[in-house]
């Protein structure tokens, strides 16, 4: 029964307990044959008279990785509170593919079909093995008890295989998650949220707090899921983003300032004044 303790426990933060619930799949639905997967438009927030975000538009492409960048209050926390529903906006519209209207989905609803948000501090179940960890991702179509019960499939063993090696921490499979290192909690992390095969990441701030080589090794992992996956970063660490960064949006009082490479938004006056000149 102390697995089963430790399970209710954990079960009590909300993020990881998205993981359980019935599973919504969008995949069939989802029209991206213009090419963006994610459309913002004229997104407006405000909060007590204060503007989060003032007009927003941004679009992401299928397959892309996108990193945002901005100073303190630009707009990042909110822009990805909105895409996942946690805030709803004032004005404008939120499309997931051409067809999928965000606005009219729940948090869950949004969770389990394919958009997955990877918070700054990670949520894991530490009192489980990294193995058990990946295993309860998996619970959404089961429910939870099935699952702790249940016999794995030879197929969601070998995802739980791939999303090992994806993460780098096949090495680790048995050790109780509270025991990783930050970094090892990072990826551990994304790899439950791999488990549910979302079209969509969405990463606050992947590498505060890690080492020099955690930091690199989070670089690698990120890119490598390109293309398989869209993934927006949002990021303050500039080194890192110029490792990894295809195109970079600046946003500045909740719009969009600058838009380019690395290169390019880093030599635009204009951000240099409100945001890398700091």
């Amino acid at each position: 029964m102390k697995a089963l303790d430790r399970l209710r426990e954990g079960m009590r933060r909300d993020r990881v307990f998205d993981f359980m619930m019935p599973k919504v799949v969008f995949s069939p639905e989802l029209d991206t044959r213009h090419g963006p997967i994610l459309y913002l438009e004229g997104v407006t927030v405000s909060f007590d008279g204060f503007k989060a975000l003032d007009d927003l538009t941004l679009y992401i492409d299928d397959g892309e990785l996108r990193c945002i960048i901005g100073p303190n209050g630009a707009g990042k926390t909110t822009m990805m509170d909105v895409i996942t529903g946690k805030t709803r906006p004032d004005s404008g519209s939120v499309y997931f593919g051409q067809r999928i209207d965000l606005l009219r989905l729940s948090e869950t609803e949004i969770a389990q079909g394919g958009i997955g948000r990877k918070f700054q501090k990670p949520t894991v179940f530490e009192q489980h093995t990294v193995f058990e960890n990946l295993e309860l991702a998996l619970a959404g179509p089961k429910g939870v008890w099935a699952t702790l019960f249940a016999r794995l499939t030879p197929e969601q063993r070998d995802r739980i295989d791939e999303v090992l090696e994806i993460i780098g921490l096949q090495d680790q499979v048995h050790r109780p998650a509270g025991v990783l290192s930050h970094g090892q909690k990072q990826w551990l992390e994304i790899g439950m949220l791999l488990m549910q095969s979302p079209r969509l990441l969405l990463v606050d701030e992947p590498v505060a707090g890690m080492t020099a080589q955690e930091t690199e090794r989070t670089a690698e992992l990120l890119t490598s899921l390109a293309g398989r996956h869209s993934i927006v970063v949002v990021e303050h660490d500039m080194e890192f983003v110029r490792t990894i960064a295809r195109k970079v949006t600046v946003l500045h009082e909740g719009r969009v300032l600058a838009e380019g490479s690395m290169d390019e938004v880093q030599s635009d006056p204009r951000v240099v004044e409100v945001y890398l000149g700091e």
